[in-house]
């Protein structure tokens, strides 16, 4: 953004910021479009996102942590939970082992609309990523974990700056 670029690593590196908040703003537009399809607003696209990226790692979300995670209260994430679910886009599912805790997913019918709407976009990185090296993909792949890490420790010193009570230590890092 606004960095020197005295040398060609700091040209190299404003240009990568400059791409990362381009990308970041697509990617905003991309998923408010597809909300807007489906009459989702925006915490309702966090909340779909939270239980995606929570079944993708094999951990599914339950109600409370979504809570924390999008910084609703208990009555707000009820509410938001039963509009997705009325909706067809998760669902509720009761742990095996302790049947007083729900999981929530992603519902057949909420799943089958996100695929429909986002293979093009899978279909183009496919494309892109066919283009680099298992190497140069290894350490793109870092690169991007290391800036999420630091984007959600930014975030986390915003939220704990406006006197925000701080998450858990499993949620800090989680997909949120």
């Amino acid at each position: 953004m606004y960095r020197r670029r005295d040398d060609r690593r700091a040209r190299m590196i404003a240009d990568i910021t400059n791409d990362l908040r381009r990308y970041a703003a697509d990617a905003q537009h991309v998923g408010h479009a597809f909300a807007g399809l489906h009459g989702l607003n925006a915490t309702d696209l966090q909340a779909l996102i939270a239980v995606m990226d929570a079944e993708l790692v094999g951990d599914p979300i339950t109600p409370g942590r979504l809570g924390e995670r999008l910084n609703l209260s208990s009555g707000s994430v009820t509410a938001l939970i039963d509009r997705l679910e009325r909706a067809g886009h998760i669902r509720r599912d009761r742990d095996t082992a302790d049947r007083r805790k729900v999981f929530l997913r992603y519902a057949d019918q909420g799943a089958e609309l996100a695929r429909s709407f986002f293979a093009p976009l899978g279909r183009r990185n496919d494309q892109v990523m066919a283009r680099f090296s298992d190497e140069e993909l290894e350490t793109v792949h870092r690169f991007m974990a290391e800036m999420v890490t630091s984007m959600r420790e930014h975030r986390n010193a915003m939220r704990a700056a406006r006197g925000e009570p701080p998450k858990r230590a499993a949620d800090a890092g989680a997909a949120d």
